[in-house]
């Protein structure tokens, strides 16, 4: 097992056997009677991780006392939406490794990967209609709504190096944020929207903490894409800048640049043919100095996540909340 396999482990103790719960649920979830739908998804159940947002979630439920029989289906559903959206990103990115396994476009098609991940959608959203309450399903389409639109402007947004940070922000939000968010809120407010006064101010300030976290886990994915061992970080880097995505810390060496390294940039961007486009944005402009600026702001994020859930109850829980913040940040992987 490797180091932060085991520091994430420690983390999410506070929730270990509903994790187990989750687990199981999960793993219900993801099969199917048709042999090749199941080579699939026994394929894809190499990218689940440690499972950070189902984590979330019923660390979200204990750290305010929410927790209920219903959590551990929760904290599957949100994990069987996130598996969609990497199967789905994948396909998008033109990525080749995610967990250091081949992503499913690559060892089937891009054809393939996206009936994979919407099978993934539609069993979620199934599995979330066995649920006392439907506010779950509620906030979960609301927050693949989310999704969409981000990837969606995203791909609008390529090559734009006119983009601001509150844009750049609010785009990377919608694409990883908004599920942590709704995770961490679903945690703390299940089973519904004025349940109780108590219940909703903690929700509001769960919601906030997963969005601030989620955030700054996308900025330090985009400078992992950067600079990231591809070894280390388990899954393909250098995709950013071949897919003309232009992020923070793309844009903070931009903003900092003068003309002639600026048009350096864009050359790196859009000329054809070239390899290795990441790399070769290494030797016309200062990465360096653009990573520094975006981890500072990652920084800044889990400060103001940290400060949201100070004042609830103290537990063992809380205080893992309040540590996976610095866990995001540390991460290299």
């Amino acid at each position: 097992m490797s180091a932060k396999d085991v520091v994430l482990r420690g983390l999410i103790s506070p929730v270990k056997g509903l994790m187990e719960e989750a687990r199981v649920v999960l793993e219900q979830g993801i099969t199917d009677p048709s042999p090749a739908a199941q080579d699939m998804l026994d394929h894809i159940s190499r990218f689940r991780g440690k499972q950070m947002r189902g984590a979330l979630l019923l660390l979200s439920g204990e750290a305010t006392g929410a927790t209920s029989d219903e959590h551990p289906t929760m904290a599957a559903v949100v994990e069987m939406i996130h598996l969609a959206t990497l199967v789905h990103d994948d396909v998008l990115d033109g990525a080749e490794v995610r967990r250091r396994v081949a992503c499913v476009n690559q060892r089937w098609d891009n054809q393939v990967a996206v009936l994979l991940g919407d099978f993934l959608y539609t069993r979620a959203f199934g599995l979330s209609l066995n649920l006392r309450s439907t506010y779950c399903s509620q906030v979960l389409s609301d927050t693949s709504r989310k999704i969409c639109v981000g990837e969606i402007e995203q791909s609008t947004m390529r090559y734009n190096f006119d983009l601001n940070q509150e844009d750049y922000e609010r785009i990377a939000g919608a694409k990883t944020a908004c599920l942590i968010s709704a995770a961490c809120e679903l945690g703390a407010r299940y089973p519904e929207h004025g349940f109780s006064e108590e219940r909703d101010r903690y929700g509001d300030d769960m919601a906030a903490f997963g969005w601030a976290v989620g955030l700054a886990f996308q900025i330090v994915d985009d400078c992992l894409d950067l600079e990231g061992d591809p070894e280390k970080v388990g899954k393909s880097v250098g995709t950013d800048a071949e897919d003309g995505k232009v992020t923070l810390p793309i844009l903070c060496a931009y903003w900092d640049a003068d003309e002639a390294t600026r048009s350096a940039i864009r050359d790196v961007y859009t000329k054809p043919d070239l390899d290795r486009r990441a790399v070769r944005l290494h030797d016309v402009c200062d990465v360096a100095r653009g990573v520094e600026f975006a981890m500072a702001r990652a920084r800044e994020l889990v400060d103001s996540a940290s400060a949201r859930i100070k004042e609830l109850p103290a537990s063992d829980a809380r205080d893992a909340l309040l540590q996976i913040g610095d866990y995001v940040l540390e991460r290299r992987w």
